[in-house]
């Protein structure tokens, strides 16, 4: 009967869950012996991969559009209607593979991950997920009609970025305070809508058996291979190589600038006072530039990027009524990712599309991976995927390339780049630091007072150097903007480990990059069919914690800072 499958999830969007159940059933009722079992995994990845595209398609829609309701209810309807039954249905087929006992060639590790999904799973947690994707489906939309009205033009928060970047102090200084008086406006529909998300994500993990959401969270996200302790490890190491390392960056930043504290108007500008690099024209010149980018880096990642672009799978464009952020989302029974972002014509939007860009590339290499269970990755490897991808383009920014720089702006580029990536390591220290207590003190995280203090004192310790002072409700709220903790719990240590693999990779391609191209999407076709440990391996990376190989990174990268120096 899967030959009446429809041929897209935009077909099977119509359909309701009468017409759905009976492919479950069906292979429910299958016999599961060895001969069969790889043509049951294929059916089900094909059912589960429509459905799931089917979901992904509406959530883009709906960034793409907050302010239509109709989207909004047919999303949530989806959710309710076709989400909910097929998670019960496939925790019934996870039972039956499992209790089949068989091992199919390259499942060893979505089969572990299949054991702890079943263990996880309880059938009263179900509308609580569904309420959860709702709750944050109303995050997305307040942040998205946040706007000011700047020099008298109506600007979202994203396209202020750009006035950042001024060189006159004064009205960087004055765009961020309305930019913040705006956001304030929010700060108790916010902070309110947080202490749902705690009591919510509290009574998944109290259902599951679990005695908090950490613990409930760790295992939902297949943490198998680190510890919440682990984490404590690299926060600690952050504070004893990065924070250091981050201070020598302030410094020079003021000295250049002269100033005696850096204000958070400070931070983005160019130390210089130089004009603000003006990367491309408009997003069809962004477009074309990465896609010779990608080409240098490697053809195939030239060719994969002019399939998204033919296809329509960007949106990379900022406008009133689009969600925030940035994201790639693949999708799945098409084998095409979609990348979605918000350029507003700044640098940071062409590291954005190279970073979104790593992304569409690993679901690229790992497309011809059979089952979907194969592709379900953890982010920690996703994002090595993506970081990897900013280091390995960046020396073909200049316009020799077809990229978008003189020789002189690709140096300053590259240094604000290198710069940044050091300063995140205890930003990305404060945004863990943060999550994790929140989780573990539940009833002191839901009084925003108590949510609000703990941001600032981890702010504080970790990024010293940057001066609030007068400025506390702005310190205190400045989570709020970071879409994270609400939408992707615990999601954000990943980048920081991510970040180490990626330098890693990138300090073996200035020995051999060729040979460093190849391990690198090795490691990307690997999908989730390895521990993290071995795909890291796989790229050239080690998996680590420490303050030790913390310190290797953050020498490269200083090392290549002095190098673009030297050059000036």
């Amino acid at each position: 009967m899967f030959d009446r499958l429809p041929q897209t999830a935009l077909d099977l969007l119509d359909w309701p869950w009468s017409k759905i159940e009976p492919y479950f059933n069906d292979l429910e009722a299958r016999p599961l012996t060895a001969e069969t079992v790889e043509q049951w995994l294929l059916d089900w990845s094909r059912l589960e991969d429509l459905i799931e595209e089917g979901s992904r398609r509406l959530y883009i829609a709906t960034t793409r559009d907050t302010s239509d309701r109709a989207l909004s209810v047919r999303y949530h309807d989806y959710l309710s209607e076709i989400n909910e039954p097929a998670r019960h249905a496939e925790q019934r087929l996870r039972e039956k593979l499992l209790a089949s006992g068989l091992e199919v060639v390259g499942f060893e590790i979505p089969l572990r991950n299949m054991r702890s999904d079943a263990a996880l799973f309880h059938e009263a947690n179900v509308p609580l997920l569904t309420e959860e994707r709702k709750l944050i489906n109303r995050y997305e939309h307040i942040v998205s009609t946040q706007t000011i009205h700047w020099e008298g033009e109506e600007r979202t928060p994203y396209q202020m970025r750009r006035v950042y970047l001024d060189p006159d102090r004064a009205r960087r200084e004055r765009a961020w305070r309305q930019v913040v008086e705006r956001q304030l406006l929010d700060r108790e529909r916010i902070n309110a809508l947080w202490s749902e998300f705690l009591r919510l994500r509290t009574r998944l993990a109290h259902q599951a058996g679990y005695p908090d959401f950490r613990a409930y969270q760790w295992d939902v996200m297949r943490r198998f291979d680190y510890t919440p302790a682990d984490c404590e490890t690299f926060h600690a190491a952050i504070e004893a190589v990065a924070v250091p390392a981050a201070a020598r960056i302030y410094a020079r930043r003021r000295q250049r600038m002269g100033l005696a504290t850096l204000r958070p108007w400070d931070l983005d500008v160019d130390p210089l006072g130089r004009e603000p690099l003006h990367p491309f024209h408009d997003v069809a010149d962004l477009i074309a530039r990465c896609e010779t980018i990608f080409g240098h880096v490697d053809p195939r990642f030239a060719e994969d990027f002019a399939v998204l672009r033919r296809e329509g799978m960007l949106d990379l464009d900022n406008r009133k009524h689009k969600a925030g952020g940035g994201y790639q989302e693949e999708l799945p029974a098409a084998r095409l990712p979609f990348i979605f972002m918000n350029a507003v014509g700044i640098h940071d939007d062409v590291q954005t599309l190279l970073h979104e860009g790593g992304h569409a590339f690993h679901s690229f290499e790992m497309a011809s991976l059979p089952y979907s269970h194969q592709r379900d990755l953890g982010m920690e490897i996703a994002e090595v995927a993506s970081m990897s991808m900013e280091l390995l383009a960046a020396p073909y920014l200049t316009e020799d390339y077809g990229g978008f720089y003189t020789s002189a702006q690709a140096r300053r580029a590259r240094t604000a780049h290198l710069e940044e990536m050091i300063l995140f390591w205890p930003y990305m220290a404060v945004v863990d630091a943060f999550q994790h207590w929140a989780y573990t003190h539940v009833e002191e995280a839901v009084q925003p007072g108590a949510s609000e203090a703990t941001w600032s004192q981890l702010y504080r310790r970790f990024l010293p150097d940057e001066d609030f002072t007068s400025l506390e409700d702005a310190l205190a709220i400045r989570w709020h903007r970071l879409p994270h903790p609400f939408d992707s719990p615990f999601y954000y240590v990943e980048y920081g480990l991510a970040q180490m693999g990626a330098v890693q990779i990138w300090r073996n391609s200035m020995d051999d990059a060729p040979a460093d191209i190849q391990h690198y999407r090795h490691m990307l076709a690997l999908g989730g069919t390895r521990t993290l440990p071995e795909l890291y391996a796989a790229g050239g990376a080690r998996f680590a914690f420490d303050a030790q190989t913390l310190q290797t990174c953050v020498s490269v990268i200083e090392a290549e800072l002095s190098r673009l120096e030297s050059a000036e």
